[in-house]
Formats: C-alpha cells, structure tokens, sequence
C-alpha cells in the first residue's frame, strides 16, 4: 500500500479523534482533568506485553521515565483543556505547530543539536502559521455571524485556549526530547511501559479533586447514556492509537519529510470536519466558519506543513 494513502487515512482518523475528545471534554465530561485521567489509565493496557519486554532499568533511569511520564500527562491535560475552552481547529494547529518550535532549541541546548539553514526557514514558516491562528479574530463576522446568533448558536471564545495550547506545545517538546534520551539508553519497548505508567501515575494525582472524582464516577454510573457515553470515550481513544500506528507506518513505508509535511492534511480535515459539524449539527460542535476565518486557517495550514517539511530536510 502507498505510504501516501495510509499518511492521508491516518490524519483522517486523527482528525476525527480530536473533534471528538472536544465534544467528549466539554460535553460529556466536562473536564480536562477527568478525560486526562481516562485516557492515561486506559493507556495501561499495553502492559499487556510486559513480562516479554519490560526490563528494570536502575533507578536514576527508571525515576526519569516516570517523569516523562508526567510530562505527556501534562501535555494531555493542557491540550484537553484547550480544546474545552476553544476551538478545536485552532487549539491542534497551535500545538502541532509550537511542538516544533519549541523542541528546535531545546534540542540545541539539551542534546546538542545545531541548526541547519533548512531548519531555519523551518521555524520561521511555524512561527508564522502558529501567529496567524493565534490572532483569529475573536468574533465572528458577516453572513455566518449573523446566522448563528440569530439562533442564539454564538460562540463563546477565550484567549485562555492559545496559552493553553501554547503550554501543551511546550510540554510535548520536552517529552519529545525528553523520550530521544531515554531510548537512547534502554530498550525501546520497555522505556515506553515504564513511561505509559508514569503517565497513569501523574494521572491518579488528578483523584485528589472531589469534582474530578465525581466526574469521572458519573460517567461509569449504570445509566443507558453513560454506557454509550463510555463507548464513545473507548472507541476514541482506539480510533486515536490506530491513526498513531498507521501514522509511524507511513513514516516506515515512505519519506519521514513529505509524511511529516502532510499532518497539514491533519489540520485541513479538522477545518472540513469542523465546518460540516458547525452547520449540520452545531449542538455537537460550533466553530467560527466565517470566510475570512476560514481563508486564515487555509493560509496557517499551508505554513505549518512548509514548516515541517523543511524541518525534517
């Protein structure tokens, strides 16, 4: 199979996956910290493998892929509580494009790495696509506008969704950087256990607040719309790990550039997605999808993924 079509099938699914952990943190849960918890201890089950690949690493190695473990938790919560508090568009293109910003000098100054002029116009392309989804305009304008609050369908916006994207971006930077050291001196498969339980680990800190208690024990409440609401939640979390390994198997079949370049089509079928949903079932999902907002997102799509294709020259 071509890696084209497995890299457009894969950020197909991851596109879905997002819009779906948006409904899923402001509708049904209604927390970033309770779907945090969710999707961290589900991703236990692949200890599954364990006793063929687990290995005890020392001490001082295994405390650093807890730690790591606490950064992708981290990364989860603040990308959760973005898509709560914004956009789900703006709040994925955001991180996916200040994850590589981020991570280019931190490389520099925590592994070494040096810039190539590649890389260089790399960060400039990013920078620029991650400002021109920052500054969208925070009120809708025209037709589409008037349209929506005619049906009192307005759309609640908050500055509060950019950092928070902003900090997811950051945080998956260092776990970035952080897991090239750690596969550097143990086992793959092994330092990914230890770092998926350092992740439920962080996770379980989450129980110490009531309301996230709650919230995560209503939702496994024997109710007909909890047991679908608990499928929906599994069902995404599997749709998200297929559109993952169907991602690295692209990358395995064809080029790491053009593959990485193309999660641009990640952003563009959330925007699709996103706009069909505002207009068909905007209860489940309402975003701005005024032209100009739209032209703009176009515009940041198309420097993310210049961005990251010269990145990976």
């Amino acid at each position: 199979m071509s890696w084209f079509v497995v890299a457009l099938v894969s950020y197909f699914l991851l596109a879905i996956a997002n819009l779906i952990d948006k409904y899923l943190v402001e509708k049904v849960l209604g927390s970033a910290r309770a779907y945090t918890f969710i999707a961290c201890v589900m991703g236990l089950v692949v200890f599954l493998i364990a006793p063929w690949f687990l290995t005890w690493p020392g001490f001082s190695v295994l405390v650093f892929n807890l730690f790591l473990g606490f950064l992708f938790a981290t990364a989860l919560l603040f990308l959760y509580a973005s898509l709560r508090r914004g956009e789900a568009s703006r709040a994925v293109v955001i991180i996916g494009g200040s994850t590589p910003i981020f991570s280019l000098p931190l490389s520099y100054f925590i592994l070494g790495d040096q810039f190539s002029f590649s890389q260089l116009i790399a960060i400039i392309l990013l920078i620029l696509g991650v400002a021109v989804v920052a500054f969208l305009p925070k009120h809708r304008l025209g037709f589409w506008d008037n349209i929506f609050t005619s049906i009192n369908l307005k759309q609640k916006y908050s500055s509060h969704s950019v950092i928070l994207a902003l900090a997811s971006g950051f945080t998956y930077a260092l776990y970035f950087i952080g897991t090239k050291l750690a596969y550097e001196q143990q086992n793959f498969l092994s330092a990914f256990l230890w770092i998926r339980l350092g992740a439920a680990v962080a996770a379980a800190f989450i129980l110490f607040s009531p309301r996230a208690r709650r919230e995560i024990k209503d939702l496994f409440k024997h109710k007909p719309s909890r047991k679908k609401n608990q499928s929906l939640v599994a069902g995404n979390q599997v749709l998200g790990s297929i559109g993952f390994v169907l991602q690295n198997y692209a990358i395995y079949l064809g080029p790491v550039a053009l593959v990485n370049a193309l999660q641009g089509v990640q952003y563009a079928w959330i925007i699709i997605l996103g706009v069909i949903l505002s207009l068909l079932a905007p209860k489940i999902l309402k975003e701005d999808i005024s032209w100009r907002v739209l032209i703009q997102k176009a515009i940041a799509v198309v420097l993310i993924s210049s961005g990251i294709y010269f990145l990976f020259l």
